[in-house]
């Protein structure tokens, strides 16, 4: 389960005083009805990578019902995640509806997303793996 709202808030809000790696955050949580509420908006990394955030929360139950979350660099999606259902594909089926595009042919190349969600907060997840790569991105420079 979701923190509730106010925590939420706050959490989204202390992103970059938690994770340095974030240069800046133009995420903004607002309620859309009195038990919906939205976050959208962009994480910026170093390197020019830019993480694209929009989830759809379901306050009466403490839960994201729906999100997207693309990371982008110099323009260029690097992957993205989303809950949208590919029952056909086996592989995914451990952590359905979860999955990850990536490349090559990121449209069709999905893999499973065990870290993904709808019952916790994933942002502190996908973070920390976006500081894992500009880590290894400084090392391979």
């Amino acid at each position: 389960m979701l923190p509730a709202f106010e925590e939420y808030c706050r959490l989204i809000a202390e992103l970059p005083d938690q994770f340095p790696v974030i240069r800046y955050s133009t995420l903004i949580v607002f309620s859309i009805g009195p038990f919906t509420a939205e976050v959208e908006g962009q994480l910026a990394f170093e390197s020019d990578y830019v993480l694209n955030v929009w989830e759809l929360l379901d306050l009466s139950t403490g839960a994201i019902r729906n999100y997207s979350y693309e990371l982008d660099r110099a323009g260029e999606r690097v992957w993205w995640y989303d809950p949208t259902e590919h029952p056909g594909d086996p592989t995914l089926r451990d952590t359905y509806p979860h999955h990850k595009h990536i490349s090559p042919d990121i449209k069709h190349h999905r893999i499973p997303a065990p870290e993904i969600s709808f019952s916790r907060p994933n942002l502190l997840v996908l973070i920390k793996n976006i500081a894992q790569l500009l880590k290894a991105h400084r090392e391979n420079e």
